[in-house]
């Protein structure tokens, strides 16, 4: 078979029966979630009975997966192999097992891998055998002069439309935030009457929540995604809508607290998927954070939290330095391991 676009693998799920096997990877959590979500509807409504969920990630063993195939034999109904691949890396034991599934898929199966990183760098001979014998459908981050056309199908799907301005204005108030975009859209949908013509920049306005107004969610988030040209562009407006840097850290100490935590986990080779799902974290978050644990060893995250500390005392005044550089110095650390050595070296 081949690679393909989210859209029309989408067209295909629906209208085709499933593959052997199928890859979803990429780094816009949104869409890598719907495209899969579709497999596992679409392998239910086709009668796969069963859905195994493995966590690819640290160190596990793909023995799992070679065994789980192996026993099928055992069972009458069809089965989903879920497998759940965060860093789009399988490492040698694994290229070899999807490998060996690609070249003899069992019958009545069906194999789902998912991954929240992806580039070129990423593939392989495994992903080769995936395009040869099933779907690859990389998920590369939206254009900037691609966002209107999806937010329009995007309406289009809930039986709505709006005008050219309406649309361009949608683009400003998301900042490119597939999820804040999907969000606002399913209010549009729930707030206006299908049919009722496009929605016109007033009603939108009307509407919209604004989305792009910086607060500190969005500020963390860029350093978390690794943006880190971003973040000194939110620091400053917040700077300049009167905002303090004391308001800022409640958020801040607690993302970085929570991933130091994950690190921990890691460092021990425990199962950091796991930990998690246990924490009960939406699965874009699992992803926000997965990608920002690869970035750094667990020592660093340890010492991002003390930084934190450090930057509060300066602004409540117990200690000397400038709060505001010190907090853009911390999540540029955040953001870029290269600006991590520097700040760690102190």
């Amino acid at each position: 078979m081949a690679e393909i676009r989210p859209d029309a693998f989408m067209k295909r799920v629906a209208a085709e029966a499933l593959p052997s096997v199928i890859l979803i990877a990429g780094d816009e959590p949104l869409v890598v979630q719907e495209c899969a979500d579709a497999v596992r509807e679409k392998a239910k409504a086709e009668g796969y009975g069963e859905r195994e969920v493995l966590d690819a990630e640290g160190n596990f063993d793909w023995n799992r997966l070679t065994q789980g195939l192996a026993s099928l034999s055992l069972f009458a109904q069809r089965r989903l192999f879920d497998l759940r691949l965060p860093s789009g890396k399988p490492g040698k034991d694994g290229s070899e097992a999807i490998r060996d599934y690609c070249a003899n898929p069992p019958p009545d199966t069906v194999l789902l891998i998912t991954a929240q990183d992806w580039s070129r760098q990423h593939a392989g001979k495994w992903s080769e055998a995936i395009t040869a014998t099933g779907h690859m459908v990389p998920v590369w981050p939206l254009k900037a002069h691609e966002l209107p056309e999806w937010l329009a199908t995007r309406l289009r799907r809930k039986g709505l439309a709006a005008t050219p301005e309406a649309l361009a204005r949608l683009v400003e108030r998301v900042e490119g935030n597939l999820l804040a975009a999907a969000q606002e859209i399913d209010k549009l949908a729930l707030l206006l009457d299908k049919g009722a013509g496009p929605i016109d920049v007033e009603t939108l306005e009307r509407l919209v929540a604004e989305a792009s107004r910086y607060d500190v969610f969005k500020l963390v988030d860029a350093a978390l995604a690794g943006e880190a040209a971003r973040v000194p562009r939110i620091l400053a407006a917040l700077r300049g809508e009167g905002e303090q840097v004391a308001g800022l850290l409640g958020w801040t100490l607690g993302e970085i607290t929570k991933i130091a935590g994950f690190a921990a986990v890691k460092a021990r080779g425990g199962n950091v998927m796991a930990e998690m799902r246990a924490a009960k974290l939406w699965e874009s978050k699992m992803a926000q954070y997965t990608r920002a644990l690869e970035r750094h060893p667990p020592s660093s995250w340890e010492r991002f939290a003390i930084a934190v500390g450090e930057v509060e005392r300066m602004a409540k005044g117990r200690a000397s330095g400038d709060a505001w550089r010190a907090l853009e110095r911390l999540l540029l650390a955040v953001a870029r391991p290269r600006a991590a050595m520097t700040l760690l070296a102190k």
